[in-house]
């Protein structure tokens, strides 16, 4: 099992070891997944485990551990009919993030966009568009670009191969078609792939 606080801001390891010494949870950093950032999980122990992606960006690290002990401490507080990212579940992630938001630890503008997260929390750090792109300013160097920094029908390749070409915007998320098909999907302004240079 690797030092999982390495991989936070340092100036936030005493407010995390007094959080895990209230409750503990068994911590594991692994592999990167392309479907989640972390998970939670009741193992059949009795333990709680939760299994966190190797991650360079300290901040996203943390916003993602917090945001899986909230789930072991909502279902501990609620039980566990609870919806899982329902109101019980925010309250809580509101509340144990409470302390962690100091410039000490989150650098601002990132400690305003989190602070602001926390008022509506979704189910992921990448579906709040704005989280996503502050975020994203302390990810390491990619040669990848989010679907709002692409112009308007360029083509596109995600890490499958698929390629798209970028149409209009719905709302909030773009249309999107896949080549060779009219098959449409709708993508997050902040989502990075590839773009295809044209001739």
């Amino acid at each position: 099992m690797q030092d999982f606080y390495a991989y936070i801001p340092a100036a936030a390891q005493n407010k995390l070891e007094a959080v895990l010494a209230q409750h503990p949870i068994e911590i594991k950093v692994v592999n990167a997944r392309k479907s989640k950032h972390g998970d939670f999980r009741k193992l059949p122990s009795g333990k709680v485990q939760i299994t966190l992606n190797v991650q360079a960006n300290p901040y996203r690290f943390l916003i993602t551990l917090l945001h899986e002990i909230a789930h072991h401490l909502a279902f501990k507080w609620y039980g566990f009919r609870i919806a899982p990212h329902g109101k019980e579940w925010k309250q809580t992630f509101r509340e144990l993030s409470a302390p962690f938001l100091v410039a000490t630890i989150f650098p601002q503008p990132l400690l305003g966009v989190f602070a602001q997260h926390l008022k509506r929390p979704k189910a992921s750090s990448d579906t709040d568009v704005n989280l996503g792109m502050a975020l994203r300013e302390f990810d390491p160097p990619t040669d990848k670009l989010t679907i709002l920094e692409l112009p308007h029908a360029s083509l596109f390749q995600l890490d499958d191969g698929r390629t798209f070409e970028k149409g209009p915007q719905r709302r909030k998320r773009f249309e999107c078609r896949l080549k060779g098909t009219q098959k449409v999907y709708l993508f997050q302004p902040n989502a990075e792939v590839h773009l295809i240079k044209q001739e």
